[in-house]
């Protein structure tokens, strides 16, 4: 018989058997097991020899895998799963590169600002812009060369260049100062998704630099959000972070939203915004001044006190150099400037306020004393929003770092001596009676409330906000030298310097009777 026929087959692993010898016919010839398993083979009765396919298993008896088979599938079963990093160039980026920027297979071609780009209409229908153009019956839906006309002067050659190529990739790069052109070219050419990057990108870079031109553009492309989110920089940097730069910049219509805003986080007190409006309107009339913001107040008063002399018997808000600044100034809530003599005294000598504005505020402070001190007034009693927005004393205060501190804001306050002090991580507020001294009269009614809101933010180097804390309006009644703790600062608030700005009404304002209210239009 021939070979195959003659061969014994063993189970494999049988010890007791002996091995066949060299000269037995190589056919016949038996590899060790081990050295068969190293090379994948397995023997099984009945059977031929197989090699494995896996090299851990055994076709014959599939329940014959072994403790190394389990180990060597495990080893394989990992290596298919562990993902290896080799960078291949993707397909957007070819695409931008081979179509965009080489212009190849190119079926259109678009001139502007005198550049041209040869690109492709099926990419350019993703603008809204093109899209209308090439499926209407317009006659540039037929030609392969277009001319486009860029009114918007923000457009330039770089800034189509971005809005074009953003058609043929993923992701675009935006720069902070290129982002004004971006988003004219975008909302030209009706990119939504480019629009709406310019917005976020615009949204995490204001600063002092960009605000006020970002809030002009959004409010020019339509960008509410980002404009929103300008406004409110502004209204906790105005006071907090000024600037000579800013002072510059800011237009007559957004000052008049920022003093006007019971969100104004004011630092200590209504003079102090004042004398910011009083360097703002110096910096409106005098652009080219280049001094250092140390130097701005000095700068400024000796400016006005020239024209004060040329004009004796003006005020300056009166002349026509000063009526556009008038309906900023009405803003202000003077009835907290003339609650403090010095404050009184320096806005008398200015001569900037018309004396008719002041005279109506000083008969209504007179009136508010007198009810609070004969007419048994305790103070606001109930929450009425729109009354605290627009007639609350706005003031506030910066910690530098930690520690304890006391103050109190200067002004009168209708016989409420409000002591402010933060310790051990709580603002606490007291009502002085008898225990402090005081420089003004001291109600000694038994129970006074006042209507009040606290606000704690800190900045980054940028102005943006890191974090913050409101307790919203208020009301709280105190007992004679009460004190009462009105917030408690979680570590997350602890970055100092921390900015603390609050708006009170120790009074409210004497409700109106038909009989004393004035009609609007006399005549009907």
């Amino acid at each position: 018989m021939g070979a195959l026929s003659s061969r014994v087959l063993r189970p494999a692993g049988r010890a007791d058997q002996p091995e066949p010898t060299p000269g037995s016919g190589g056919a016949a010839r038996r590899s060790d097991p081990g050295e068969d398993a190293a090379h994948g083979f397995c023997y099984c009765p009945g059977g031929r020899k197989r090699k494995r396919s896996s090299g851990t298993f055994c076709y014959c008896h599939p329940d014959s895998e072994t403790d190394e088979d389990e180990d060597e599938g495990d080893e394989q079963q990992r290596l298919l799963n562990t993902p290896r990093r080799k960078k291949l160039k993707s397909t957007s980026k070819y695409i931008y590169q081979t179509l965009f920027l080489n212009g190849e297979n190119s079926d259109i071609k678009i001139c502007a600002l005198g550049e041209e780009w040869s690109l492709h209409k099926i990419y350019l229908c993703q603008s809204g812009y093109f899209s209308s153009m090439f499926s209407g019956s317009w006659k540039e839906s037929s030609m392969n060369i277009i001319e486009l006309e860029i009114p918007d002067q923000n457009i330039d050659i770089e800034a189509l260049q971005v809005a074009f190529g953003s058609l043929y990739r993923d992701d675009v790069l935006i720069k902070p100062s290129r982002v004004v052109a971006i988003l004219a070219a975008a909302c030209m050419l009706q990119l939504d998704g480019l629009i709406q990057q310019c917005g976020e990108t615009m949204k995490e870079t204001i600063n002092v630099k960009t605000v006020c031109g970002y809030y002009t553009s959004a409010g020019t492309y339509g960008l509410d959000s980002v404009k929103k989110k300008c406004l409110e920089w502004l209204l906790n940097n105005l006071m907090t972070h000024q600037s000579v730069e800013l002072f510059k910049e800011l237009s007559i219509n957004v000052m008049k939203q920022l003093i006007g805003s019971s969100n104004l986080f004011v630092m200590q007190v209504e003079m102090d915004v004042y004398t910011a409006l009083k360097k703002w309107m110096f910096l409106q009339l005098v652009p080219s001044w280049n001094g250092s913001l140390k130097q701005l107040l000095t700068e400024t008063d000796v400016w006005f006190s020239k024209w004060k002399k040329d004009f004796e018997g003006t005020t300056f808000l009166e002349t026509e150099q000063g009526k556009p600044f008038a309906s900023v100034f009405r803003h202000l809530r003077l009835q907290y400037i003339i609650s403090d003599l010095a404050s009184a005294r320096i806005i008398e000598q200015d001569s900037l306020v018309p004396s008719e504005w002041l005279s109506s505020v000083y008969k209504q402070q007179w009136l508010a004393m007198l009810r609070a001190e004969q007419d048994s007034e305790v103070g606001p009693q109930e929450i009425n929003k729109e009354e605290l927005e627009g007639n609350s004393m706005r003031c506030g205060r910066k910690l530098a770092k930690d520690g304890e501190y006391c103050w109190r804001w200067t002004g009168f306050n209708f016989g409420f001596d409000l002591l402010v002090t933060y310790t051990n991580r709580y603002i606490i507020f007291k009502r002085n009676t008898l225990n402090q001294p005081c420089s003004g009269s001291v109600s000694l009614q038994p129970r006074r409330s006042i209507a009040f809101r606290l606000r704690l933010a800190s900045f980054d180097s940028s102005g943006k906000l890191i974090c913050s804390r409101a307790t919203g309006y208020q009301i709280l009644t105190l007992e004679k030298d009460q004190e009462q703790v009105v917030m408690n600062l979680d570590s997350r608030l602890l970055v100092f310097p921390l900015y603390i700005c609050c708006n009170f009404l120790y009074i409210s304002p004497e409700k109106r009777t038909e009989s004393n209210r004035h009609p609007e239009n006399p005549g009907n």
